[in-house]
């Protein structure tokens, strides 16, 4: 007999989170679980597509608050609804999303009578989101206190659940990396073009936010290549930086070169054709877009941020490791991997196999640990 398997996130519409759940829900929905998504926005924002078995709830209730008073009005708001939603779902377990969906979720559990299941996920660097200022004041000290209600809490690397044990307060945390496939055969990978003096481009990919560094990798590329007229920069996503973005753009003289792609629905139809992949990020929290654009055998730099990147390149195996929100070093980075054929070819060949390292079957058999309430992994 199946599962009821009920996911909460905050939205899916762009987003390494809102991909995730999309992923997980058809492939519970395939199998014969019965699976439920809730969000708190509007179905018309959706960007990932869910299988016709997955039943889809949307509440609509994605508010900007125009004050303290109206913020504690929607959030009490979202809490009834969603809790009134999850209840009719009727869930063996809910695995709910990010930050303070997790609390939302918890609170709006707590208020049920029935005692529900309830596994939260982590998809960021705690430390690194509230050096700057992710939760708010209110939420971050609710955090702990909350937290401490869910059966579980599944993080993405070691690190984040080192910082996550004092708050679980001895509940169970899993480990658990983010899945990549491999290239199907009608898409097939990256192949390296062997032409230093020709055309070259790089890509990076992310939402358009100070998350991802893309400002830092303007500067960087702009310094790399202004020897090599050839070399060009296409950045896949969307959100609230662009303007910024495109302005320094301009200010540096780069207008042809620098592409901000916007959404693309189709993201592995661009980094076929592009020559490596960097990635510019203060923080992560196990990066999609790198292990993406590894699996298509494009050779790749990472900021060393936390969290994510170091788990992901093995360095001079199969990327480029730099120390995060170094530009100089970032910039030498792109020169180096763009300058050289062979060290392209030599690293894009390695880094294919995160397909083998993150496979689907070892993300899966690890989520099916937590639904089944066994022990986590220890710590090696």
């Amino acid at each position: 007999m199946g599962r009821r398997l009920t996911l909460v996130v905050p939205s899916l519409a762009l987003g390494g989170a809102e991909r995730v759940v999309a992923r997980m829900a058809n492939h519970w929905a395939a199998r014969g679980d019965t699976v439920t998504v809730v969000t708190l926005s509007a179905a018309e924002t959706d960007t990932y597509p869910l299988d016709p078995g997955v039943t889809r709830i949307a509440l609509d209730l994605m508010r900007v608050s125009s004050g303290p008073a109206q913020a504690l009005f929607n959030n009490l708001t979202r809490i009834g609804k969603l809790g009134d939603a999850i209840r009719r779902t009727q869930p063996d377990t809910v695995i709910t999303f990010t930050d303070r969906m997790n609390m939302t979720t918890l609170l709006a559990c707590r208020s049920l009578a029935a005692d529900i299941d309830i596994v939260i996920c982590e998809r960021i660097d705690p430390s690194e989101q509230a050096a700057f200022g992710g939760l708010g004041w209110t939420w971050s000290r609710l955090r702990p206190w909350v937290y401490s209600w869910a059966r579980a809490l599944v993080v993405q690397t070691q690190a984040v659940r080192r910082q996550m044990e004092p708050v679980m307060r001895g509940r169970p945390i899993y480990v658990i990396p983010n899945a990549v496939d491999a290239p199907s055969e009608d898409r097939p990978a990256h192949e390296p073009r062997r032409s230093t003096d020709g055309p070259l481009q790089l890509a990076a990919m992310g939402r358009l936010a100070y998350q991802k560094g893309f400002d830092l990798l303007i500067e960087a590329f702009a310094r790399a290549a202004e020897c090599q007229p050839n070399w060009s920069l296409a950045i896949l996503g969307e959100g609230p930086e662009r303007r910024r973005l495109e302005e320094q753009i301009h200010t540096r003289g780069l207008e042809g070169r620098i592409c901000l792609c916007g959404w693309v629905s189709d993201p592995t139809s661009v980094l076929r054709n592009c020559d490596a992949f960097v990635l510019s990020s203060r923080f992560e929290g196990f990066p999609n877009a790198l292990l993406e654009a590894m699996a298509l055998g494009l050779p790749a730099i990472a900021a060393d941020c936390p969290s994510g990147p170091a788990e992901i390149i093995r360095h001079e195996v199969d990327g480029l490791l730099v120390a995060a929100r170094d530009v100089p070093a970032l910039s030498a980075a792109i020169r180096r991997l763009l300058s050289d054929d062979q060290l392209r070819g030599r690293l894009g060949a390695e880094a294919a196999h995160v397909v083998d390292r993150f496979s689907s079957e070892r993300y899966f058999a690890r989520w099916d640990t937590v639904l089944r309430k066994e022990p986590p992994a220890s710590v090696g």
